[in-house]
């Protein structure tokens, strides 16, 4: 089984790698017709079209409907908690930076252990993320629109991210579907080595920004080469969406089990979260002094 640019989903696949033949977003179900089969008695027994050999009574393969259903609860609970967040810090802006680092390392901390400990389809760790996510998106969407910006308001700026957070999750989604880019090996793969790179740029601006009083390596100071290294994460964190869906697909074909939704869920809403914070960051730069 194809492995995957996103950590979160890596876990997912590894942990479901077994045969089946469900259909997942792009094609239609591979076992209708086949819900009856001959018994020894030679007389035809119906049998559940989502079972898998050695899956137990009464369980049942994932489904679309439950990667749907469970990645919009685990956004949902986000939403709510990113609110509350936010209007906590407009009571006390005092509260913005330790809600952040709550948010930010208390999620990534809930992300390693569900990827090192094989948990992500355990959904109070999915939720909890979702809680702590919320709390870091709250305060982070606080200090952009009111402190990063002039000229615009923060609801403004705030529903301007979200919608095109979720106009991009739409467009690949669409992308993926009608196939107009194939999820390969090698696509798979130089996106990889993309974000890490990425990732490398980021750690040398943090080593570099001691050195020169916090600029770094200008990545986020909003000149021309932060623009720029923001529109390259966004471009990573759209066609890392493809990889995502190819992900699910991969697993409801391959009959994982219903629970391998939470997974998926997880997946999905760290790469939303961080679409959404490099567009609210590059339409910053673009409202700023």
């Amino acid at each position: 089984m194809r492995e995957s640019s996103n950590p979160v989903m890596r876990g997912v696949l590894r942990d479901n790698q077994k045969a089946g033949g469900y259909a997942g977003f792009g094609t239609g179900m591979a076992g209708a017709g086949q819900g009856a089969m001959f018994g020894q008695t030679g007389q035809p027994q119906q049998v559940d079209p989502y079972a898998r050999p050695g899956q137990p009574v009464g369980s049942r393969s994932l489904t679309i409907d439950d990667v749907v259903t469970k990645t919009a609860s685990t956004l949902g609970v986000l939403i709510v908690s990113a609110i509350i967040s936010y209007f906590l810090v407009h009571q006390n802006e005092g509260l913005a930076m330790p809600l952040l680092l709550i948010g930010a390392l208390g999620g990534l901390a809930l992300v390693l252990v569900a990827t090192f400990g094989r948990k992500q389809d355990n959904p109070a760790i999915v939720l909890s993320y979702a809680v702590l996510e919320g709390l870091f998106v709250g305060a982070i969407s606080f200090v952009f629109a009111n402190y990063a910006v002039s000229g615009i308001s923060a609801g403004v700026l705030i529903g301007q991210a979200v919608l095109g957070t979720f106009g991009v999750f739409a467009g690949m989604l669409v992308v993926y579907k009608t196939g107009a880019i194939r999820v390969t090996p090698r696509f798979t793969r130089m996106l990889f080595a993309a974000m890490m790179g990425v990732i490398v740029l980021i750690l040398g601006n943090l080593v570099v920004g001691f050195f020169n009083g916090g600029s770094g390596l200008g990545l986020y100071d909003g000149g021309p080469l932060a623009i720029i290294f923001s529109l390259v994460c966004i471009g990573l964190a759209a066609f890392s969406f493809l990889v995502d869906f190819d992900s699910a697909d991969r697993l409801i074909r391959a009959g994982a089990p219903e629970k391998a939704a939470w997974g998926i869920a997880l997946g999905l809403t760290v790469t939303l979260v961080w679409l959404y914070v490099e567009i609210l960051r590059l339409l910053s730069y673009f409202n700023s002094d």
